[in-house]
């Protein structure tokens, strides 16, 4: 049997309903949408929130508080398992890995977060450690500098 040879079993897909073919369909003239109205029109697709052109509740609620999510600059965070690459006694900074291709872009700056194994002493220059990252690596006899 070849990739190309697959086929559905016999009987298993089933076309698409006709709609609109004449009166002895059983689904002419009107297509099953019925008489007038807006779900009859073209075009018709319900809307989350819509409510029939009066003021939708989400709009008429007054809005209170504050969100950071405009301005907030999110650190770019890496595993220790992807530090695993550096020679002993390096020093790894976010310009280290963007070289090496671990990350594309860090933009505002790197965290270490606890993930995997690491062996060899680094000096790691970051924005933020995590707790288990701290720990693994100055286990392994290296440093943790914070930015």
């Amino acid at each position: 049997m070849k990739l190309q040879e697959l086929a559905p079993a016999e009987g298993s897909r089933k076309g698409g309903f006709r709609v609109g073919r004449g009166p002895a369909s059983g689904n002419g003239k009107t297509s099953g949408r019925g008489h007038k109205g807006q779900k009859s029109r073209s075009g018709y697709s319900r809307k989350r929130g819509f409510e029939g052109g009066q003021m939708p509740l989400k709009i008429r609620l007054p809005k209170r508080g504050f969100n950071n999510k405009r301005f907030a600059e999110p650190l770019t965070a890496v595993n220790l398992g992807a530090l695993e690459g550096f020679e002993a006694g390096a020093t790894v900074t976010a310009e280290s890995l963007l070289e090496k291709r671990i990350l594309r872009k860090c933009p505002y700056g790197l965290k270490i977060l606890g993930g995997g194994e690491i062996k060899t002493a680094l000096t790691v220059v970051a924005a933020a450690f995590s707790e288990s990252a701290k720990q693994k690596i100055e286990e392994a006899g290296g440093k943790c500098v914070l930015l």
